[in-house]
């Protein structure tokens, strides 16, 4: 267990990043920052400090899919960074080997749980082959689905992402999706602002 020394107190950072990932925990599964205050005994006000301070960005939720990748940890690491919520990345061995290694419900169910948690992004970046980009923008809708062509299906070899270009989009469409998020908030704004009658 790690201390520090705070003037006369004595601190537990285990204890801190426990009480912080049980709050954060909390609020991911719905709880309001109220419930959480008054069941953790802190002040919400903390917790609203707290996600201020943690803070990536607000509303858009970006999702990413990426197959054969030959620069896998690259593009986790990328997606990490710029705060993508879901992502599945994978080379072209892992794709085979998953598929072999598995029975087919199980496979089957991942499939769906991936497909899930993909359905509730608001943009979704496919890089992939052309036919697995439309497939993507038959099950997701155009206008959600982002395709990276790697090339002509089918591809049986890793092929590398260029980086660069994928943070460009995934930045473009964090600030788009901020944009949005900025008009509703204004547009609310506006309906909810008294009129003044003369």
């Amino acid at each position: 267990m790690e201390f520090i020394r705070v003037g006369d107190k004595v601190l537990s950072l285990e204890k801190l990043e426990n009480k912080i990932k049980k709050i954060l925990k909390m609020r991911a599964q719905g709880s309001t920052q109220a419930e959480v205050a008054e069941i953790l005994g802190v002040d919400r006000s903390f917790i609203s400090h707290l996600e201020g301070l943690g803070e990536v960005r607000k509303g858009f939720k970006v999702g990413l899919i990426a197959f054969p990748v030959k620069n896998k940890q690259e593009v986790e690491r990328l997606a990490e960074e710029l705060g993508v919520d879901v992502y599945l990345v994978m080379s072209q061995e892992e794709r085979e080997k998953k598929v072999e290694s598995q029975d087919g419900a199980y496979v089957f169910n991942e499939v769906m749980e991936i497909l899930t948690n993909l359905v509730d992004c608001d943009a979704i970046i496919v890089v992939a082959s052309d036919l697995r980009i439309k497939q993507a923008e038959k099950i997701f809708g155009e206008q959600k689905v982002f395709g990276v062509n790697l090339g002509k299906s089918p591809i049986r070899t890793d092929i590398s992402v260029d980086i660069a270009e994928l943070r460009k989009l995934i930045e473009n469409l964090v600030l788009k999706g901020e944009e949005k998020g900025e008009a509703r908030r204004k547009r609310k704004f506006r309906f909810f602002k008294k009129k003044s009658f003369s």
